[in-house]
């Protein structure tokens, strides 16, 4: 007989796994249910949510017991139900809310490509230009549903990053900083609120950089922002630090090496290139955890890009003008790895 404990561990964790899509959808499917704004600081019973949410009483009490399973509520009295820590941030009007991301991870756009992931993994193709004709960000173009979906989680990504960058680098030698691919403008308005002495240029396509006035004016920051859409393949506005958020691991070696370019031709003498990025481990076997490993296969079957290592990043760097001078990883809640580069 072998060991039934390291047995049945090996049982609970494959299962885990293979329910892993479920609990996805769990999640997803009450933010579209609108269940984590219904409950939001209070409590209620399953009979009073489906008034509320126009539910059958008895299948949400069974999505609540799923939930409560997953700790994303809790029940506070017999039949009465209230969110966790974890079930706030899927409210829409948390602070740092995930419900956007919630929505696009679990929605169809994403998950298609997924079921291909076999067919990439044999020949490298990106798998979501087989399904849709066409590549990711093509297909937002002609999708305004999908690209708002897309740009509102985004922002609930960057939320993170945009707590803790402002106080994590030194932006004191510095007196423009340009956000390539910034979207909607939550990364630079908390850059700029941060360091009055900053002026700021957010460049992103004209789709992404659409929301970007409204967010800069709530900020207070928009007199000391200009709003630039163009082509980061073909040039960018001149600044004293580059900053990319989630932006090169879209694209594979190739296409991330010209936007590293333009960076590079952009960049004022003494500047900086600031990546901000998820970072795979160096060496082979080496552990980590998994949600890395599982963007970088989310960015071959979806966009064709890659999550880096510290080597990969040194040597993209490098083949476009830039040394690689300091990798750090970031405060909770980014939890991204910043990566700083200067022009040589």
């Amino acid at each position: 007989m072998g060991d039934t404990s390291e047995e049945a561990r090996a049982h609970r964790t494959l299962g885990g796994m293979l329910f892993g899509g479920m609990v996805a959808h769990l999640v997803g499917g009450a933010v579209r249910l609108g269940l984590p704004d219904a409950l939001g600081e209070g409590e209620a019973t399953a009979a009073e949510l489906a008034r509320a949410l126009d539910a059958r009483a008895d299948t949400l009490e069974r999505l609540l017991r799923a939930l409560e399973a997953v700790d994303l509520v809790a029940e506070t009295g017999p039949g009465r139900y209230a969110l966790t820590p974890a079930g706030h941030l899927l409210r829409t009007d948390h602070p740092d809310s995930r419900a956007a991301i919630a929505r696009f991870y679990t929605d169809a756009l994403l998950l298609d490509s997924w079921r291909e992931l076999p067919q990439s993994v044999r020949d490298g193709s990106v798998a979501f230009e087989r399904v849709h004709g066409t590549s990711f960000f093509e297909h937002l173009d002609g999708h305004p549903d999908r690209a708002e979906m897309f740009h509102a989680a985004m922002a609930d990504g960057t939320r993170g990053t945009a707590r803790v960058l402002p106080d994590a680098y030194d932006f004191a030698p510095f007196s423009t900083v340009v956000d390539v691919g910034g979207g909607d403008g939550t990364l630079i308005s908390a850059v700029l609120a941060r360091h009055p002495h900053l002026a700021g240029v957010l460049f992103d396509a004209p789709g992404g950089a659409a929301r970007a006035p409204a967010v800069l004016e709530k900020a207070g920051v928009a007199d000391r922002c200009s709003v630039v859409a163009g082509d980061f393949f073909r040039s960018l506005p001149a600044g004293d630090v580059m900053l990319l958020k989630s932006i090169v691991h879209d694209w594979d070696d190739e296409r991330a090496a010209t936007i590293l370019s333009r960076c590079r031709e952009a960049v004022s003498d003494g500047g900086r290139l600031l990546l901000v990025e998820p970072m795979l481990p160096d060496g082979p076997g080496a552990a980590g955890p998994p949600v890395p490993f599982l963007s970088d296969l989310n960015m071959l079957v979806n966009t064709g890009g890659r999550e880096r290592t510290r080597a990969d990043f040194e040597a993209l760097c490098a083949r476009t003008g830039f040394a690689l001078e300091s990798v750090r990883t970031l405060p909770a809640p980014s939890g991204n790895t910043l990566v700083e580069a200067v022009p040589v």
